[in-house]
């Protein structure tokens, strides 16, 4: 796929984009992001007025906010579709304890969570500050983060793809200042302006791709948000069990903790019967990484799937988690 042709003067960065022989582009370290005039074009109006009813939800009174969240996630619940059958088939697969009343009812909140994710995105992106700190939230465990500052070392944040990654991401850097890992969207509207929003709260962003200016951040004492727990394929990923499942997992954590001397804390947050949420920092994990690099992202599945386990219908199982299979086994899709 051609890389998007980007000038110099539309991204300031400390590094800007590189594009290889290859046809590969990477990013580093994105700070500013300049509006382009062709972002105007009538091809964008649709991703601008989805922006603009975002935007309006982030203004609206929180708990207005949530009715119209529970509203969303009231009629997500009932549509059918691709990504129905993906939530079902997972909560099959990693909880065969259930019967099938107990799936059932987890499949109903999980697609409730869609609707309510739409809302949480709207306050992550869009929302005041001032907005922002009226929202109900309790953080655990900053005296690990802060005992690793203490000795200029990087950290690493691993989470989770719930439902309110990006609105905990927020609410968290209010305490500690962070950066993060993105993905580049395919509409430019978009990009620019969820790009510009994370700006707003984060200390820098990296493309996933550009791994030597992440672990200079690392080096530099930096902290870095980083979810592993998505499906991936490549030389870069490792068959490793997740709810017992032979899963394609990601080693990114391991390469840039053994690369850049960070540690690595497991970042959990869930939200509240009452509305607010619940963040935790966890002890650093011990001896990582090691020389193992299956060891080590079977460590980190782990982790992940103890902290799913916690709010089990709030983690984002539309995803295909278990797409890519080892040799041999059948599609489970």
């Amino acid at each position: 796929m051609a890389a998007r042709q980007y000038s110099r003067g539309e991204i300031r960065a400390r590094l800007l984009f590189v594009f290889t022989n290859s046809g590969n582009c990477y990013i580093a370290q994105v700070t500013s992001l300049p509006f382009r005039a062709r972002l105007l074009l009538p091809q964008y109006w649709p991703a601008w007025l989805a922006i603009g009813v975002m935007w309006l939800l982030a203004h609206l009174p929180y708990r207005v906010l949530r009715w119209c969240g529970r509203l969303f996630g009231k009629l997500t619940r009932h549509l059918p579709g691709e990504r129905r059958h993906v939530a079902q088939r997972n909560i099959e697969l990693c909880f065969p304890e259930l019967d099938d009343t107990a799936r059932k009812k987890m499949l109903r909140a999980t697609l409730e969570e869609i609707g309510m994710m739409l809302a949480e995105f709207a306050l992550a992106w869009m929302c005041s500050d001032k907005a922002l700190s009226k929202i109900p939230c309790s953080i655990d465990g900053l005296h690990h983060l802060e005992a690793c500052r203490a000795q200029n070392r990087g950290v690493l944040l691993v989470g989770a793809h719930f439902s309110h990654l990006e609105l905990c991401a927020r609410l968290v850097s209010q305490r500690i200042r962070i950066s993060g890992m993105y993905r580049m969207m395919d509409n430019d509207a978009f990009e620019w302006t969820i790009l510009r929003a994370r700006l707003r709260y984060a200390q820098t962003m990296f493309a996933k791709e550009e791994l030597r200016a992440t672990v200079k951040h690392l080096k530099q004492g930096g902290t870095l948000w980083y979810a592993p727990d998505q499906n991936m394929r490549g030389k870069d990923s490792v068959f490793v069990p997740f709810f017992g499942i032979a899963a394609s997992t990601i080693t990114a954590t391991h390469h840039l903790a053994r690369l850049s001397g960070a540690v690595v804390i497991p970042f959990f947050h869930k939200r509240l019967d009452d509305g607010g949420y619940a963040i935790r920092l966890e002890a650093p994990l011990e001896h990582f990484p090691t020389d193992d690099v299956i060891a080590d992202t079977a460590l980190l599945n782990v982790a992940i799937e103890r902290m799913v386990r916690e709010a089990p219908s709030q983690y984002l199982w539309i995803h295909k988690r278990f797409k890519t299979r080892p040799p041999g086994q059948p599609p489970v899709y």
